[in-house]
């Protein structure tokens, strides 16, 4: 997940910093997301659009209809849909991705070899090529012995938008650009400018609704043994992060994996997990 940074160029109705305070204080509350001063052109100019479609004159009318009005929460996931960018794509961050697979799955295949059972958890999974990748590798990893198994991959969003395309499995070039030929024809099947997902691939995930503020409906998910949350920590201030931070604690087994984003650190937020000596895979356990 991403801020957009894109502007529109005409016809952008001026925000007030009073009504910056406001809408960042609305978003903040409602997904924790921390809106920096410097970001203020973002909202301004990615819902002018939203207001002008709605004949608001001025964003204190929007942040009335937002807060108090009869669809505030359809409301809230319109927004959110055009203020964040969810760009993703099939095997991105490959050096992390190579020691999943690579060095932790080997691990966790041993270790659950009684039960053969793996639940993983990619928390911000956008439009699903996340938990589609953990699964494309899993089914390499276990191989014939795929079938033997039980396997949970879970992908959650706020947005329902991008959920309903995960479940979809269809995707455009661009999301499937990094791939090697052999892995894009074993995988998937191409009509017209899409690529549509191997059904097998597709049954070893689902995708829920979450916000990661909500300690409550997180929890009732259950445990899992690998967790992935990349390039989403970024957007939280330290209070947002260490809460996030310790409901993965609490969701993961007790020999479990987060994977984080490169820019990301766990450090200050005093949460028991343990970084992995492993520079270029950004990965803790839990402690």
């Amino acid at each position: 997940m991403a801020l957009s940074s894109s502007m529109s160029k005409v016809n952008t109705i001026k925000m007030t910093e009073a009504q910056f305070d406001q809408l960042r204080d609305v978003i903040y509350k409602r997904a924790g997301i921390h809106f920096l001063d410097s970001k203020k052109y973002v909202l301004e100019s990615r819902l002018s659009r939203r207001l002008e479609e709605l004949e608001f004159e001025d964003f204190s009318q929007y942040i009335m209809f937002l807060t108090a009005g009869p669809y505030q929460m359809e409301e809230f996931q319109e927004m959110f849909n055009r203020i964040t960018i969810n760009e993703t794509s099939f095997f991105r961050n490959e050096p992390q991705l190579d020691y999943f697979e690579q060095q932790v799955l080997p691990q966790l295949i041993e270790a659950r070899k009684d039960t053969k059972t793996l639940r993983l958890w990619s928390s911000a999974s956008s439009t699903g090529e996340e938990a589609y990748t953990m699964a494309i590798q899993l089914h390499r990893s276990l191989g014939i012995r795929a079938m033997d198994w039980k396997i949970e991959i879970l992908g959650t969003d706020i947005s329902e938008k991008v959920l309903k395309q995960a479940q979809e499995g269809k995707y455009p070039h661009y999301s499937v650009r990094s791939l090697n030929e052999m892995v894009l024809n074993r995988y998937f099947k191409q009509e017209g400018s899409y690529y549509h997902l191997d059904e097998n691939i597709k049954s070893m995930c689902r995708f829920e609704k979450l916000n990661l503020k909500d300690r409550v409906s997180a929890k009732r998910f259950g445990t899992f043994d690998v967790i992935f949350c990349r390039n989403v920590l970024i957007y939280f201030d330290d209070d947002m992060r260490k809460n996030v931070i310790s409901i993965f604690h609490d969701q993961l087994a007790k020999d479990g994996y987060l994977f984080i984003g490169h820019s990301e650190s766990l450090r200050s937020l005093n949460v028991p997990f343990e970084q992995l000596p492993a520079p270029q895979a950004f990965v803790y356990q839990k402690v």
